[in-house]
């Protein structure tokens, strides 16, 4: 029903949605037939993490993930009956942004304690460097991209609450126009479209509260409430990607997959088992404003469907569909509607290093038609030091986004691919320093070249990060 409603919705016959949302049905079905082989073994056990229910234990003791008392099983004692009591408390790897989800493998990178029967979380990074793009649309600058977030859950009522805040000093530190990055385009500085140019994220990226409560052994409930947040469309975003996070600049189809994550109001709903969820938002659809140091609040004008699958530990799906209503602020009277399906994996990498990979798909149905975007991107952990990271984008953009002369309707196809590497270095604090470089190189049509100057627009980023050392599980 869903999905014959969205294709009905949005798609009007394009072969491609029809064959996103056959990948969906395709998702439930692997999931449902897989998701046995993520059940937890059966083995006593007489103690169990409150966070981490994979984490037993025959004596008294804390959880070696996050510290927290070790909980007395129930009576009985079995493994397979205590696991279904506690089904519904995810390994931190899959919390995504907002309600998405990732592989249960993912790394996490965060500080991690507990204060009385509350599990605190602090994620965070801070990249902080010069940026040279180069030609006549380039620019050079030094620049900091940054984010902070903190995390507070508890038990209540039957289910678990999570509060969370996520803080950027991009306002203050990316320049008010935002970091050099050509080809990138979306919102606007000065009362004009942004382009080539990546925007200051706002100050308040996400204040939200999520509730999720089991309705019995295989299906719960999960609400989220925002003042500032993010709606149930795309991918998580690229920021909280372990595939993306060693990358200090966003993707250039940002716009086309998950540029709502931050919208000012956000109301989810959902239903989930093991290993899927079905979830529904009312949002905000205008984008930020050029103001990024306030909320910007708006009516719930536009809504979002996602389906989500993570059919083993290593993987991680979803589809979606989100009708906007009015996101830019120059053209309050035009609607997008935007389609995007994705996949992650996150696996061991030698001894002590992980591969990361995320493929996206997004179209944006716009006015002037249908725009798509495509994106392959991995990290590539070589043991906790050294990071080699890529990321290959195919993208649909109009002389509209690209700012341009001529025709605004105009469809340009561009095409980019990120090289990086990052090396941490050791220094046995929670807190790990590192340097890194980053080469984006672009191909534009020829139509483009006199803008460019060429048709491989070049830049490239040398920057310092530092980040949370890697939680050990």
């Amino acid at each position: 029903m869903l999905a014959e409603f969205i294709v009905r919705r949005v798609a009007r016959g394009h072969r491609l949605a029809r064959t996103a949302f056959v990948l969906a049905m395709r998702i439930s079905v692997v999931c449902l037939v897989v998701q046995p082989t993520v059940a937890l073994a059966e083995e006593a056990a007489a103690y169990v993490c409150p966070m981490h229910p994979d984490i037993r234990a025959d004596e008294p003791g804390v959880c070696p993930r996050c510290g927290m008392t070790l909980a007395a099983a129930p009576a009985h004692h079995h493994h397979e009956d205590a696991s279904e009591s506690t089904w519904w408390r995810f390994p931190h790897g899959r919390e995504g942004s907002g309600t998405s989800w990732m592989p249960d493998a993912t790394p996490v990178y965060a500080a991690h304690w507990t204060a009385g029967q509350w599990m605190l979380m602090l994620h965070g990074a801070l990249s902080l460097g010069f940026d040279e793009q180069s030609g006549p649309r380039g620019d050079s600058r030094g620049v900091s991209t940054n984010w902070l977030m903190g995390m507070a859950a508890h038990d209540f009522a039957g289910g678990e609450i999570s509060l969370r805040t996520m803080l950027s000093a991009e306002p203050l530190t990316a320049g008010g126009a935002g970091v050099p990055l050509l080809l990138q385009s979306g919102e606007t500085y000065g009362g004009v479209p942004l382009h080539d140019v990546q925007h200051p994220h706002d100050l308040f990226m996400e204040v939200a509260a999520r509730y999720r409560h089991p309705l019995g052994e295989s299906i719960g409930l999960e609400l989220y409430a925002a003042p500032a947040g993010e709606p149930a469309i795309g991918p998580p975003a690229f920021m909280h990607r372990a595939s993306a996070m060693n990358d200090p600049l966003p993707p250039i189809g940002h716009h086309w997959q998950d540029s709502t994550h931050v919208s000012f109001g956000v109301f989810t709903a959902g239903f989930l088992t093991r290993a899927l969820k079905l979830e529904a938002s009312l949002f905000n659809g205008r984008e930020p404003d050029e103001n990024r140091w306030d909320f910007d609040f708006g009516p719930l004008d536009s809504y979002a469907l996602r389906l989500s699958g993570n059919p083993t530990l290593h993987t991680s799906m979803q589809v979606s569909y989100a009708f906007l209503r009015s996101p830019e602020a120059l053209a309050p009277g035009e609607n997008f509607g935007r389609l995007t399906a994705s996949a992650l994996w996150s696996a061991p990498l030698f001894e002590d290093g992980t591969l990361d990979a995320t493929a996206v798909w997004g179209r944006n149905l716009e006015p002037i038609g249908a725009l798509d975007s495509a994106l392959l991107e991995g990290n590539f952990d070589l043991g906790g030091l050294d990071v080699p990271y890529l990321r290959l984008e195919y993208v649909e953009k109009s002389g509209g986004d690209l700012v341009v002369p001529g025709n605004p309707a105009r469809v340009f196809r561009v095409f980019n691919a990120t090289l990086g590497f990052l090396h941490r270095i050791d220094v046995g604090s929670p807190i790990v320093p590192a340097i890194g470089v980053r080469l984006n190189v672009g191909v534009v049509p020829k139509a483009l070249a006199v803008e460019y100057g060429t048709r491989v627009p070049l830049g490239a980023f040398v920057y310092l990060k530092l980040q949370p050392a890697r939680l050990i599980h």
